[in-house]
């Protein structure tokens, strides 16, 4: 067992982990921030998705011990300050980019990682940039709605699909 130091959400914290630990499991097990999710085990499915030091990272793919000293921020970590949702989050409520709500902490995450690299990404860039998250229920449309309104586009255009 190593203790592993990084900074999570803005904070400072160290948990014990042994050499093979991953860093969903110890961001989960760990410091029990469980926003982060697990789907595959494979690293295919992007529930998994936080940002290392501003970059999406699927944390079921990374060792935690390779994460010592790096700026990790979870889904727990985009809500504002008085605890409201983010902007990103928001705009998943209100346009009804999620469901059953597994793979959403991953969408989110890689929106924010896609917004911080390009503010102002066509569709099809934000299609092209979710293609490492799967999603089983929404069929992708309000995922892409969502990502664009947080970014301040004008939605309109693209059409409702209401939420069943």
């Amino acid at each position: 067992m190593t203790t592993v130091t990084m900074t999570v959400n803005g904070k400072s914290v160290s948990a014990p982990a042994e050499g093979r630990t991953l860093l969903a499991q110890y961001l989960r097990e760990g410091l029990q921030l469980t926003g982060t999710h697990i789907g595959c085990d494979t690293s295919q499915c992007g529930a998994c998705v936080v940002l290392v030091d501003g970059r999406a990272v699927k944390s079921c793919s990374v060792l935690a011990m390779d994460m010592d000293g790096a700026e990790v921020t979870t889904i727990e970590g985009m809500t504002n300050p008085d605890g409201s949702l983010g902007t990103i989050q928001q705009a998943f409520q209100d346009h009804h980019g999620l469901q059953c709500g597994f793979c959403t902490p991953g969408m989110v995450m890689a929106a924010a990682a896609l917004l911080s690299e390009n503010p102002k990404p066509t569709e099809a860039e934000v299609r092209h940039y979710l293609e490492g998250n799967i999603c089983r229920c929404t069929g992708y449309h309000n995922i892409v709605k969502a990502v664009l309104a947080a970014s301040g586009q004008d939605v309109g255009s693209l059409g409702a699909v209401a939420a069943e």
